[in-house]
Protein backbone atom coordinates (compact mmCIF):
# COMPACT_ATOMS: atom_id res chain seq x y z
CA UNK A 1 0.00 0.00 0.00
CA UNK A 2 1.26 3.57 -0.95
CA UNK A 3 1.34 6.01 1.46
CA UNK A 4 0.05 9.46 1.16
CA UNK A 5 2.29 12.27 2.61
CA UNK A 6 2.34 15.95 2.48
CA UNK A 7 3.27 19.05 0.77
CA UNK A 8 4.06 21.67 3.26
CA UNK A 9 2.60 24.98 2.02
CA UNK A 10 1.77 27.40 4.42
CA UNK A 11 -2.57 28.74 5.24
CA UNK A 12 -3.45 26.13 2.89
CA UNK A 13 -5.34 23.32 3.55
CA UNK A 14 -4.58 19.23 2.70
CA UNK A 15 -7.53 17.98 0.01
CA UNK A 16 -6.04 15.06 -1.71
CA UNK A 17 -2.25 13.00 -1.17
CA UNK A 18 -2.14 9.69 -3.59
CA UNK A 19 0.42 8.71 -4.69
CA UNK A 20 -0.03 6.95 -8.21
CA UNK A 21 1.82 3.24 -8.38
CA UNK A 22 0.70 2.66 -12.18
CA UNK A 23 -1.53 -0.41 -11.47
CA UNK A 24 -1.98 -0.17 -8.02
CA UNK A 25 -4.45 3.18 -8.91
CA UNK A 26 -6.38 1.76 -10.93
CA UNK A 27 -7.64 -1.12 -8.74
CA UNK A 28 -8.66 1.44 -6.45
CA UNK A 29 -11.79 1.71 -9.19
CA UNK A 30 -12.27 -1.52 -10.26
CA UNK A 31 -15.67 -3.24 -9.46
CA UNK A 32 -15.99 -6.58 -8.20
CA UNK A 33 -19.29 -7.22 -9.63
CA UNK A 34 -18.71 -10.44 -11.05
CA UNK A 35 -16.02 -13.57 -10.68
CA UNK A 36 -12.44 -12.53 -12.22
CA UNK A 37 -12.11 -12.83 -16.41
CA UNK A 38 -9.43 -14.10 -17.90
CA UNK A 39 -8.31 -12.55 -21.38
CA UNK A 40 -8.92 -9.56 -23.48
CA UNK A 41 -12.36 -8.10 -22.62
CA UNK A 42 -14.28 -7.33 -25.49
CA UNK A 43 -16.55 -4.01 -25.74
CA UNK A 44 -19.07 -2.59 -28.40
CA UNK A 45 -19.07 1.32 -28.32
CA UNK A 46 -21.91 3.00 -29.99
CA UNK A 47 -20.15 4.77 -32.54
CA UNK A 48 -18.23 4.84 -35.45
CA UNK A 49 -14.58 4.77 -36.27
CA UNK A 50 -13.87 8.17 -36.38
CA UNK A 51 -13.82 8.44 -32.72
CA UNK A 52 -10.13 7.26 -33.18
CA UNK A 53 -9.31 10.99 -34.01
CA UNK A 54 -9.19 12.05 -30.41
CA UNK A 55 -7.87 15.59 -30.83
CA UNK A 56 -9.71 18.59 -30.87
CA UNK A 57 -12.51 19.48 -28.33
CA UNK A 58 -15.82 18.86 -29.95
CA UNK A 59 -15.60 15.07 -29.37
CA UNK A 60 -18.27 12.43 -29.63
CA UNK A 61 -18.95 9.81 -26.67
CA UNK A 62 -16.88 7.34 -27.67
CA UNK A 63 -14.33 9.86 -29.10
CA UNK A 64 -14.04 10.86 -25.68
CA UNK A 65 -14.09 7.29 -24.10
CA UNK A 66 -10.53 6.43 -26.02
CA UNK A 67 -9.37 10.01 -25.09
CA UNK A 68 -9.91 9.45 -21.52
CA UNK A 69 -8.01 6.40 -21.39
CA UNK A 70 -4.79 7.61 -23.58
CA UNK A 71 -4.28 11.05 -23.06
CA UNK A 72 -4.47 11.41 -19.14
CA UNK A 73 -4.89 15.04 -17.66
CA UNK A 74 -3.65 16.38 -13.99
CA UNK A 75 -6.45 14.04 -12.42
CA UNK A 76 -8.96 11.24 -13.83
CA UNK A 77 -12.13 9.41 -13.12
CA UNK A 78 -12.11 5.74 -11.50
CA UNK A 79 -14.81 3.41 -12.06
CA UNK A 80 -17.45 5.26 -10.39
CA UNK A 81 -16.78 8.93 -11.46
CA UNK A 82 -14.71 9.48 -8.20
CA UNK A 83 -11.56 12.02 -8.92
CA UNK A 84 -7.94 10.13 -8.79
CA UNK A 85 -4.44 10.95 -9.66
CA UNK A 86 -3.03 11.10 -12.92
CA UNK A 87 -0.31 13.37 -14.04
CA UNK A 88 -0.75 15.01 -10.77
CA UNK A 89 -0.16 12.47 -8.03
CA UNK A 90 -1.27 15.09 -5.31
CA UNK A 91 -2.78 18.66 -4.65
CA UNK A 92 -3.99 20.93 -2.31
CA UNK A 93 -6.67 24.06 -2.03
CA UNK A 94 -6.03 27.21 -0.62
CA UNK A 95 -8.16 27.97 2.11
CA UNK A 96 -10.33 31.07 0.10
CA UNK A 97 -11.02 28.01 -2.29
CA UNK A 98 -8.67 30.47 -5.24
CA UNK A 99 -5.68 28.24 -5.79
CA UNK A 100 -5.18 24.77 -6.44
CA UNK A 101 -1.21 23.52 -6.42
CA UNK A 102 -0.46 20.44 -7.69
CA UNK A 103 2.66 18.13 -7.38
CA UNK A 104 3.23 16.25 -10.46
CA UNK A 105 4.37 12.54 -10.62
CA UNK A 106 7.71 11.38 -11.08
CA UNK A 107 7.81 10.03 -14.92
CA UNK A 108 8.02 10.59 -18.67
CA UNK A 109 5.96 11.54 -21.47
CA UNK A 110 5.85 9.22 -24.40
CA UNK A 111 9.52 9.00 -25.87
CA UNK A 112 11.23 9.40 -22.74
CA UNK A 113 11.26 12.92 -21.65
CA UNK A 114 10.88 14.34 -18.23
CA UNK A 115 7.64 14.97 -17.05
CA UNK A 116 8.06 18.82 -15.44
CA UNK A 117 5.92 21.59 -14.64
CA UNK A 118 7.01 24.08 -17.74
CA UNK A 119 5.73 21.16 -20.18
CA UNK A 120 2.55 20.28 -17.97
CA UNK A 121 1.47 23.94 -17.74
CA UNK A 122 2.17 24.64 -21.86
CA UNK A 123 -0.02 21.57 -22.46
CA UNK A 124 -2.86 22.71 -19.58
CA UNK A 125 -2.81 26.64 -20.98
CA UNK A 126 -2.81 24.91 -24.66
CA UNK A 127 -5.90 22.65 -23.64
CA UNK A 128 -7.95 25.76 -22.07
CA UNK A 129 -7.22 28.20 -24.80
CA UNK A 130 -9.01 25.77 -27.28
CA UNK A 131 -12.09 24.97 -25.41
CA UNK A 132 -12.99 28.73 -25.67
CA UNK A 133 -16.41 29.17 -27.20
CA UNK A 134 -17.43 26.05 -25.60
CA UNK A 135 -19.85 25.17 -22.81
CA UNK A 136 -16.71 23.93 -20.85
CA UNK A 137 -14.91 26.68 -21.62
CA UNK A 138 -17.05 28.72 -19.82
CA UNK A 139 -16.57 26.17 -16.99
CA UNK A 140 -13.35 27.16 -17.07
CA UNK A 141 -13.49 31.07 -17.32
CA UNK A 142 -12.90 31.47 -13.71
CA UNK A 143 -8.81 30.10 -14.36
CA UNK A 144 -6.83 33.53 -14.26
CA UNK A 145 -3.42 31.84 -14.81
CA UNK A 146 -1.14 28.45 -14.86
CA UNK A 147 1.51 29.23 -12.80
CA UNK A 148 4.99 26.80 -12.40
CA UNK A 149 6.21 27.08 -9.04
CA UNK A 150 8.93 24.43 -9.05
CA UNK A 151 10.19 21.72 -11.35
CA UNK A 152 7.23 19.25 -10.60
CA UNK A 153 4.61 21.81 -9.17
CA UNK A 154 2.14 23.84 -10.88
CA UNK A 155 -0.54 26.31 -9.63
CA UNK A 156 -3.84 27.25 -10.46
CA UNK A 157 -4.79 30.98 -9.87
CA UNK A 158 -8.95 31.48 -9.87
CA UNK A 159 -10.20 34.81 -10.18
CA UNK A 160 -13.21 33.09 -8.17
CA UNK A 161 -13.91 29.82 -6.16
CA UNK A 162 -14.48 27.10 -8.83
CA UNK A 163 -15.72 24.39 -6.43
CA UNK A 164 -15.65 21.79 -9.01
CA UNK A 165 -12.63 22.38 -11.09
CA UNK A 166 -11.13 18.85 -10.03
CA UNK A 167 -14.24 17.53 -12.04
CA UNK A 168 -13.00 19.94 -14.90
CA UNK A 169 -9.69 19.05 -14.62
CA UNK A 170 -11.03 15.14 -15.38
CA UNK A 171 -12.72 15.53 -18.49
CA UNK A 172 -11.34 13.94 -21.13
CA UNK A 173 -11.37 17.37 -23.09
CA UNK A 174 -8.38 18.31 -20.50
CA UNK A 175 -6.18 15.78 -21.16
CA UNK A 176 -2.71 17.02 -21.82
CA UNK A 177 -0.84 15.44 -24.65
CA UNK A 178 3.22 15.62 -25.36
CA UNK A 179 4.40 16.14 -28.64
CA UNK A 180 0.76 14.71 -30.04
CA UNK A 181 1.11 12.18 -28.01
CA UNK A 182 -0.93 10.67 -24.67
CA UNK A 183 0.84 9.69 -21.60
CA UNK A 184 -1.21 7.19 -20.98
CA UNK A 185 -1.84 5.39 -19.02
CA UNK A 186 -3.12 3.32 -21.59
CA UNK A 187 -1.48 2.22 -25.05
CA UNK A 188 -3.54 1.84 -28.59
CA UNK A 189 -2.97 -0.38 -31.48
CA UNK A 190 -5.61 -0.03 -34.15
CA UNK A 191 -6.53 -3.63 -36.07
CA UNK A 192 -8.83 -3.13 -38.83
CA UNK A 193 -10.94 -1.21 -37.57
CA UNK A 194 -11.32 -1.86 -33.95
CA UNK A 195 -8.87 -0.19 -31.03
CA UNK A 196 -6.72 -2.90 -29.02
CA UNK A 197 -5.91 -0.95 -25.86
CA UNK A 198 -3.48 -2.13 -23.12
CA UNK A 199 -2.22 -0.84 -20.11
CA UNK A 200 1.15 1.11 -20.37
CA UNK A 201 3.77 -1.52 -17.70
CA UNK A 202 5.10 1.31 -14.92
CA UNK A 203 8.61 1.27 -16.52
CA UNK A 204 7.86 2.66 -19.88
CA UNK A 205 6.18 5.93 -17.91
CA UNK A 206 8.89 6.41 -15.99
CA UNK A 207 7.73 5.15 -13.06
CA UNK A 208 9.15 2.18 -10.79
CA UNK A 209 8.26 -1.62 -12.21
CA UNK A 210 5.48 -3.65 -10.66
CA UNK A 211 6.11 -7.17 -10.08
CA UNK A 212 2.84 -9.54 -11.57
CA UNK A 213 2.18 -6.41 -13.48
CA UNK A 214 1.62 -8.51 -16.43
CA UNK A 215 -0.99 -10.97 -14.83
CA UNK A 216 -3.01 -8.52 -13.41
CA UNK A 217 -3.91 -6.40 -16.70
CA UNK A 218 -5.51 -7.32 -19.69
CA UNK A 219 -6.41 -5.79 -22.87
CA UNK A 220 -9.55 -4.77 -24.52
CA UNK A 221 -10.61 -4.96 -27.71
CA UNK A 222 -12.91 -1.94 -28.58
CA UNK A 223 -15.17 -2.22 -32.04
CA UNK A 224 -17.27 0.73 -32.47
CA UNK A 225 -20.78 -0.14 -33.83
CA UNK A 226 -24.28 1.21 -34.47
CA UNK A 227 -26.22 0.57 -31.46
CA UNK A 228 -28.64 -2.34 -33.05
CA UNK A 229 -25.31 -4.14 -34.31
CA UNK A 230 -23.69 -3.46 -30.59
CA UNK A 231 -26.83 -4.96 -28.92
CA UNK A 232 -26.90 -7.74 -31.42
CA UNK A 233 -23.08 -8.61 -30.76
CA UNK A 234 -23.96 -8.54 -27.11
CA UNK A 235 -26.59 -11.08 -27.72
CA UNK A 236 -24.44 -13.64 -29.44
CA UNK A 237 -21.74 -13.35 -26.85
CA UNK A 238 -19.52 -11.47 -29.06
CA UNK A 239 -19.18 -8.70 -26.86
CA UNK A 240 -18.62 -8.53 -22.70
CA UNK A 241 -19.97 -4.89 -22.45
CA UNK A 242 -21.55 -1.98 -24.47
CA UNK A 243 -20.84 1.27 -23.40
CA UNK A 244 -22.42 4.41 -25.24
CA UNK A 245 -26.13 3.76 -24.78
CA UNK A 246 -28.96 6.78 -24.62
CA UNK A 247 -32.22 7.38 -25.41
CA UNK A 248 -32.10 6.92 -29.23
CA UNK A 249 -31.20 3.33 -28.68
CA UNK A 250 -33.02 2.15 -25.54
CA UNK A 251 -35.54 0.28 -26.83
CA UNK A 252 -33.41 -2.08 -28.67
CA UNK A 253 -32.68 -3.25 -25.04
CA UNK A 254 -36.20 -4.35 -24.89
CA UNK A 255 -34.69 -7.47 -26.82
CA UNK A 256 -36.18 -10.96 -25.25
CA UNK A 257 -32.50 -12.09 -25.39
CA UNK A 258 -30.94 -9.68 -22.82
CA UNK A 259 -31.49 -10.26 -19.28
CA UNK A 260 -32.98 -7.69 -17.14
CA UNK A 261 -29.67 -7.66 -15.00
CA UNK A 262 -27.93 -7.11 -18.02
CA UNK A 263 -29.06 -3.38 -18.88
CA UNK A 264 -27.46 -0.86 -16.84
CA UNK A 265 -28.80 2.33 -16.43
CA UNK A 266 -26.49 5.79 -14.87
CA UNK A 267 -27.95 7.89 -12.29
CA UNK A 268 -27.28 11.00 -14.77
CA UNK A 269 -28.46 14.12 -14.46
CA UNK A 270 -28.30 16.95 -17.84
CA UNK A 271 -30.44 17.96 -20.36
CA UNK A 272 -32.93 16.07 -22.64
CA UNK A 273 -35.36 18.73 -24.53
CA UNK A 274 -36.00 20.68 -27.31
CA UNK A 275 -33.24 23.74 -27.95
CA UNK A 276 -34.11 26.81 -30.29
CA UNK A 277 -31.81 26.56 -33.55
CA UNK A 278 -33.94 28.76 -35.69
CA UNK A 279 -35.08 32.20 -34.33
CA UNK A 280 -37.16 33.38 -37.42
CA UNK A 281 -40.62 32.37 -38.34
CA UNK A 282 -43.02 31.00 -35.51
CA UNK A 283 -39.95 30.71 -32.93
CA UNK A 284 -39.16 34.76 -33.25
CA UNK A 285 -41.58 35.43 -30.62
CA UNK A 286 -41.07 33.89 -26.69
CA UNK A 287 -44.63 33.22 -25.98
CA UNK A 288 -44.74 30.97 -29.28
CA UNK A 289 -41.79 29.20 -27.81
CA UNK A 290 -43.83 28.70 -25.09
CA UNK A 291 -46.66 27.60 -26.67
CA UNK A 292 -45.04 24.50 -27.96
CA UNK A 293 -43.81 23.92 -24.25
CA UNK A 294 -47.01 24.37 -23.03
CA UNK A 295 -48.92 21.14 -25.62
CA UNK A 296 -45.86 18.73 -24.53
CA UNK A 297 -47.30 15.89 -22.93
CA UNK A 298 -44.71 14.75 -20.67
CA UNK A 299 -46.21 12.19 -19.07
CA UNK A 300 -47.14 9.97 -22.02
CA UNK A 301 -43.36 10.38 -22.79
CA UNK A 302 -42.02 9.22 -19.31
CA UNK A 303 -44.59 6.43 -20.20
CA UNK A 304 -43.49 5.12 -23.18
CA UNK A 305 -40.23 4.04 -21.76
CA UNK A 306 -41.47 2.53 -18.37
CA UNK A 307 -38.11 3.52 -16.47
CA UNK A 308 -38.68 3.33 -12.95
CA UNK A 309 -38.02 6.63 -11.48
CA UNK A 310 -37.63 8.63 -15.14
CA UNK A 311 -39.72 12.33 -13.87
CA UNK A 312 -40.43 14.51 -16.47
CA UNK A 313 -39.17 18.63 -16.00
CA UNK A 314 -40.31 21.84 -16.99
CA UNK A 315 -36.99 23.23 -15.40
CA UNK A 316 -33.56 23.82 -17.25
CA UNK A 317 -32.14 23.49 -13.84
CA UNK A 318 -32.14 19.81 -11.96
CA UNK A 319 -33.79 20.52 -8.61
CA UNK A 320 -31.77 20.20 -6.25
CA UNK A 321 -28.04 20.18 -7.68
CA UNK A 322 -25.79 23.03 -5.87
CA UNK A 323 -26.14 26.35 -6.43
CA UNK A 324 -30.21 26.08 -6.79
CA UNK A 325 -31.46 28.88 -5.68
CA UNK A 326 -34.96 27.25 -5.68
CA UNK A 327 -36.62 30.32 -6.83
CA UNK A 328 -37.39 28.81 -9.91
CA UNK A 329 -40.00 25.67 -9.70
CA UNK A 330 -41.84 23.34 -12.03
CA UNK A 331 -44.11 25.11 -14.55
CA UNK A 332 -48.05 24.98 -14.83
CA UNK A 333 -48.21 22.52 -11.72
CA UNK A 334 -52.02 22.34 -11.37
CA UNK A 335 -53.04 23.39 -14.88
CA UNK A 336 -54.49 20.73 -16.94
CA UNK A 337 -52.92 19.39 -20.42
CA UNK A 338 -56.02 20.52 -21.90
CA UNK A 339 -56.01 23.93 -20.08
CA UNK A 340 -52.26 24.85 -21.79
CA UNK A 341 -52.97 23.64 -25.01
CA UNK A 342 -56.32 25.99 -25.17
CA UNK A 343 -53.84 28.62 -24.67
CA UNK A 344 -51.28 27.28 -26.64
CA UNK A 345 -53.70 26.89 -29.57
CA UNK A 346 -54.55 30.55 -29.24
CA UNK A 347 -51.36 31.61 -29.65
CA UNK A 348 -50.76 29.93 -32.92
CA UNK A 349 -54.36 31.41 -34.34
CA UNK A 350 -52.69 34.44 -33.64
CA UNK A 351 -49.97 33.72 -35.33
CA UNK A 352 -51.96 32.96 -38.36
CA UNK A 353 -54.08 35.83 -38.03
CA UNK A 354 -52.00 37.62 -40.82
CA UNK A 355 -52.69 35.23 -43.26
CA UNK A 356 -49.75 32.60 -43.05
CA UNK A 357 -49.37 29.55 -42.78
CA UNK A 358 -49.65 26.87 -40.32
CA UNK A 359 -46.49 26.86 -38.73
CA UNK A 360 -44.19 23.47 -40.10
CA UNK A 361 -40.96 22.99 -37.98
CA UNK A 362 -38.03 21.02 -38.63
CA UNK A 363 -36.41 18.86 -35.58
CA UNK A 364 -33.24 17.79 -35.69
CA UNK A 365 -32.60 14.03 -33.73
CA UNK A 366 -30.72 10.94 -34.38
CA UNK A 367 -32.35 8.63 -36.00
CA UNK A 368 -33.06 5.29 -33.68
CA UNK A 369 -36.23 3.61 -32.41
CA UNK A 370 -36.01 6.15 -29.02
CA UNK A 371 -35.68 9.21 -30.83
CA UNK A 372 -38.55 8.83 -33.22
CA UNK A 373 -40.87 7.30 -30.28
CA UNK A 374 -40.35 10.81 -28.90
CA UNK A 375 -40.47 12.88 -32.45
CA UNK A 376 -44.12 10.70 -32.92
CA UNK A 377 -45.31 11.74 -29.33
CA UNK A 378 -43.83 15.52 -29.66
CA UNK A 379 -45.53 15.63 -33.28
CA UNK A 380 -49.01 14.63 -31.74
CA UNK A 381 -48.88 17.26 -28.84
CA UNK A 382 -48.00 19.76 -31.47
CA UNK A 383 -50.65 18.72 -34.30
CA UNK A 384 -52.81 19.48 -31.16
CA UNK A 385 -52.18 23.30 -31.21
CA UNK A 386 -51.72 23.79 -35.00
CA UNK A 387 -48.18 23.22 -35.33
CA UNK A 388 -46.53 20.51 -38.14
CA UNK A 389 -43.24 19.18 -37.33
CA UNK A 390 -40.93 16.64 -39.27
CA UNK A 391 -37.81 14.86 -38.33
CA UNK A 392 -34.57 15.62 -39.79
CA UNK A 393 -31.01 14.46 -39.96
CA UNK A 394 -28.96 15.90 -37.28
CA UNK A 395 -26.55 17.17 -39.61
CA UNK A 396 -29.53 18.95 -41.46
CA UNK A 397 -30.69 22.73 -41.19
CA UNK A 398 -33.40 22.84 -38.52
CA UNK A 399 -35.63 24.86 -36.56
CA UNK A 400 -35.92 22.58 -33.19
CA UNK A 401 -33.07 20.30 -32.21
CA UNK A 402 -33.42 17.31 -29.63
CA UNK A 403 -30.59 17.78 -27.36
CA UNK A 404 -29.55 14.95 -25.04
CA UNK A 405 -26.59 15.64 -22.97
CA UNK A 406 -25.61 14.84 -19.63
CA UNK A 407 -24.04 17.52 -16.96
CA UNK A 408 -19.99 17.34 -16.12
CA UNK A 409 -20.97 18.54 -12.52
CA UNK A 410 -23.71 19.06 -10.54
CA UNK A 411 -24.02 22.64 -10.36
CA UNK A 412 -26.76 25.13 -11.82
CA UNK A 413 -23.39 26.45 -13.73
CA UNK A 414 -22.93 23.89 -15.74
CA UNK A 415 -26.65 23.58 -16.94
CA UNK A 416 -27.26 27.34 -17.73
CA UNK A 417 -23.55 27.61 -19.04
CA UNK A 418 -25.27 25.71 -22.22
CA UNK A 419 -27.43 28.79 -23.10
CA UNK A 420 -24.35 31.06 -23.37
CA UNK A 421 -24.61 33.43 -26.40
CA UNK A 422 -21.33 32.37 -27.23
CA UNK A 423 -22.11 28.82 -27.03
CA UNK A 424 -25.70 28.59 -29.15
CA UNK A 425 -26.54 31.81 -30.24
CA UNK A 426 -30.30 31.01 -31.08
CA UNK A 427 -31.04 30.21 -27.98
CA UNK A 428 -29.01 33.48 -26.68
CA UNK A 429 -30.89 35.19 -23.80
CA UNK A 430 -28.92 38.63 -23.61
CA UNK A 431 -29.95 39.41 -19.83
CA UNK A 432 -29.04 35.42 -18.52
CA UNK A 433 -25.93 35.78 -20.09
CA UNK A 434 -25.22 38.86 -18.78
CA UNK A 435 -26.19 37.38 -15.03
CA UNK A 436 -24.00 34.72 -15.94
CA UNK A 437 -20.70 36.59 -16.67
CA UNK A 438 -21.59 38.59 -13.51
CA UNK A 439 -21.51 34.65 -11.63
CA UNK A 440 -18.00 33.60 -13.15
CA UNK A 441 -16.70 36.59 -11.23
CA UNK A 442 -18.15 36.72 -8.04
CA UNK A 443 -15.94 34.97 -5.23
CA UNK A 444 -18.94 34.99 -2.47
CA UNK A 445 -20.88 32.11 -3.23
CA UNK A 446 -24.42 33.57 -1.86
CA UNK A 447 -24.25 36.05 -3.88
CA UNK A 448 -23.56 33.87 -7.15
CA UNK A 449 -26.25 31.75 -6.45
CA UNK A 450 -28.23 34.84 -6.34
CA UNK A 451 -27.22 35.57 -10.14
CA UNK A 452 -27.71 31.84 -11.08
CA UNK A 453 -31.25 31.95 -9.59
CA UNK A 454 -32.34 35.09 -12.00
CA UNK A 455 -30.02 33.97 -15.35
CA UNK A 456 -32.61 30.87 -14.88
CA UNK A 457 -35.80 32.85 -14.35
CA UNK A 458 -34.16 34.93 -17.62
CA UNK A 459 -33.12 31.85 -19.61
CA UNK A 460 -36.71 30.34 -18.47
CA UNK A 461 -38.69 32.76 -19.73
CA UNK A 462 -37.00 33.42 -23.11
CA UNK A 463 -38.47 29.41 -23.63
CA UNK A 464 -35.67 29.06 -26.27
CA UNK A 465 -35.21 25.70 -24.03
CA UNK A 466 -37.76 23.54 -23.53
CA UNK A 467 -37.34 20.66 -20.80
CA UNK A 468 -38.67 17.31 -20.82
CA UNK A 469 -36.66 15.16 -18.53
CA UNK A 470 -33.19 14.06 -17.48
CA UNK A 471 -31.48 11.91 -19.90
CA UNK A 472 -30.94 8.31 -20.38
CA UNK A 473 -27.31 6.20 -19.96
CA UNK A 474 -27.31 2.72 -20.83
CA UNK A 475 -24.85 0.36 -20.80
CA UNK A 476 -25.03 -3.67 -21.26
CA UNK A 477 -23.29 -5.94 -18.81
CA UNK A 478 -22.11 -8.97 -18.41
CA UNK A 479 -21.63 -10.70 -15.43
CA UNK A 480 -18.47 -11.38 -14.94
CA UNK A 481 -17.53 -7.85 -16.27
CA UNK A 482 -15.43 -5.82 -13.60
CA UNK A 483 -14.11 -2.68 -13.06
CA UNK A 484 -17.38 -1.61 -14.56
CA UNK A 485 -19.76 0.91 -12.09
CA UNK A 486 -22.34 2.93 -12.72
CA UNK A 487 -21.64 6.81 -12.16
CA UNK A 488 -23.70 9.70 -12.02
CA UNK A 489 -21.34 11.43 -15.51
CA UNK A 490 -23.09 8.18 -17.57
CA UNK A 491 -19.47 7.09 -19.33
CA UNK A 492 -17.29 4.34 -18.30
CA UNK A 493 -13.68 5.22 -18.24
CA UNK A 494 -11.31 1.84 -19.79
CA UNK A 495 -8.47 1.48 -17.46
CA UNK A 496 -10.33 0.08 -14.63
CA UNK A 497 -11.80 -2.35 -16.51
CA UNK A 498 -8.57 -3.48 -18.06
CA UNK A 499 -7.13 -3.76 -14.29
CA UNK A 500 -7.86 -7.43 -12.88
CA UNK A 501 -8.61 -7.85 -9.20
CA UNK A 502 -6.24 -9.93 -7.05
Amino acid sequence: MVRASRLSVPRRTWVAALALAGLGALLLGVSACGRRSEGPLTIALIGDSTALDTSGVRLSSAARTLRGATIEGLVGFDAEGHIVPAIADRWIITDDGQSYIFRLRDGTWPGGSRITAETVAAALRTAIAQLKGTALGLDLAGIEQVRVMADRVIEIDLVAPVPDLLTLLAQPELGLPYARRGAGPMGLARRGGKAVLSLIPPEKRGLIPEEGFTRRARNLIVEFLPAAKAVEHFNASAADLVLGGRIDSLPLTEQTGLARGNVQLDPVIGLFGLIADNENGFLADAPNREALALAIDRDAIIAAFNIAGWQPTTRVVAAGVEGDAGTVGERWVGVALEQRRTLAAERVTRYMAGGKPAPLLRIAAPNGPGTRRVIDLLATDFKAIGVIVVQVAEDKPADLRLIDTTARYGRASWFLNQFACSVHKPACNAAGDALLAQARQTSDLRERARLLGEAEAEITSANTYIPIARPLRWSLVRSTVTGFALNPWGWHPLPPLAALPK
